[in-house]
């Protein structure tokens, strides 16, 4: 062997190595590691017309209205049956009209509802005229869930839209969410109108979150300024159409959709202003004097910081854009993985799920988009069996389920 072949042999592994090494700053990538739940979609409910909002008692019945049609309820064993609302209900309602963006909106379950049989929808109502009115109802079902009677109208004077003008047609933002709190109280999401005043209006309850009992008096604790209404929680909002409660703290947390820009998800301030004023914008052009899309972010904020220096800054923005947020709910349970704790935020013109982290004080760290079909989605809750389930403005009801990835 030639004598110099040892060290011939070490240099070349030598050379080879160092070729193969890299220095700390030219290291590659570490890819993070996600933890985030494997969806399967499927749908657990076809066909039905514009279904609006879902409820579920802890044995798994699903009620949910449609807009035009009113409350049915799909029992356990998979049939169904007409509550209330238009004929062929057990509980006709002859004032329920649906009409434009407006009908049946929001249910939501007494907390209670295992004792008393007590349930409550946000509807559409002509008994009072000039103007029409939203309302929120009070229903209570018999022990099958087959029967509603006992109707009680718990809230008559939510501002409808009764008149088209020269920026939508009659019925248009009515929002609807009805939600019951973690402090038990019922909490009732209402809508602009398209009107520049109502807003900020200290005693008309369009554009609000008004906070009320079961019987539709002012929950105590709310403490809106004064000369306000009694039952208002928070005010100066567009069209409230998602409002959950962030799990731990009770907070809650709202989605509205903005004008022709920025979309907003907010936590909720007791007596505090969103900042939407769509009125006496000098310098833009005012169809009806509704400024509400004559502007931009700056010239026509959502949440106007310079004409109320203490409105409630949103907690997340869609980029500038306005894609129609609607309805939220937190995710809860480990099942749910990484975004256990997280806030779902459907996007009905976006066609999108949006899962919101967000840090101690309720401001969004991150934004994603979940791995689902796209849709106009309308309702979002977090069934007993801990999946979610979705409505669509399809027609379609879905269940979602997550599981850890393969």
């Amino acid at each position: 062997m030639n004598p110099r072949m040892p060290l011939l042999l070490t240099s070349l592994i030598i050379a080879a190595l160092s070729l193969g090494a890299c220095t700390e700053d030219e290291s590659p990538p570490v890819q993070p590691v996600t933890d985030d739940p494997v969806l399967t979609q499927t749908v657990f409910v076809p066909g039905r017309s514009l279904p609006w909002d879902l409820a579920f008692t802890s044995d798994g019945t699903m009620f949910f209205t449609e807009r035009c049609a009113g409350l049915s309820v799909r029992h356990v064993n998979g049939t169904f049956t007409r509550l209330f609302g238009t004929a062929g209900s057990s509980l006709v309602a002859s004032d329920f009209f649906c009409e434009g963006q407006s009908g049946m909106h929001g249910v939501a379950l007494d907390p209670a509802f295992a004792t008393n049989r007590l349930i409550y929808v946000y509807m559409a109502s002509n008994l009072s005229t000039n103007p029409r009115t939203n309302r929120v109802v009070r229903l209570q079902l018999d022990a099958g869930f087959t029967l509603a009677s006992a109707r009680t109208d718990i809230v008559t004077d939510i501002r409808f839209k009764d008149v088209a003008n020269g920026v939508g047609g009659a019925g248009a933002h009515s929002g609807g969410r009805i939600r019951f709190g973690p402090d038990d109280f019922l909490y009732v999401t209402t809508g602009d109108n398209h009107s520049s005043t109502l807003p900020q209006s200290p005693t008309n309850i369009g554009g609000k979150v008004l906070r009320v009992t079961t019987s539709g008096a002012a929950a105590p604790g709310n403490s809106p300024p004064p000369g306000f209404d009694a039952r208002i929680y928070s005010y100066g909002h567009r069209n409230v159409q998602g409002i959950s409660f962030r799990p731990g703290t009770g907070q809650p947390f709202i989605s509205e959709h903005g004008p022709n820009h920025s979309d907003e998800v907010t936590a909720l301030a007791n007596g505090g202003n969103g900042g939407w004023d769509p009125q006496n914008r000098a310098t833009l052009t005012c169809p009806d004097s509704y400024c509400g899309y004559a502007g931009n972010p700056t010239t026509m904020p959502m949440t106007d910081l310079v004409r109320f220096p203490s409105a409630v800054a949103p907690s997340w923005t869609n980029n500038g854009q306005s894609q129609g947020t609607g309805p939220s709910t937190f995710l809860v349970g480990a099942q749910w993985r990484a975004w256990d704790g997280r806030l779902a935020v459907g996007v009905m013109g976006g066609q999108r799920l949006v899962i919101l982290e967000l840090n101690a004080v309720g401001f969004a760290l991150d934004a994603q988009d979940a791995n689902l079909p796209a849709a106009r989605y309308r309702s979002l809750v977090q069934g007993p069996d801990g999946n979610l389930y979705i409505a669509t403005d399809a027609g379609d009801i879905w269940r979602v389920v997550p599981s850890a990835a393969p």
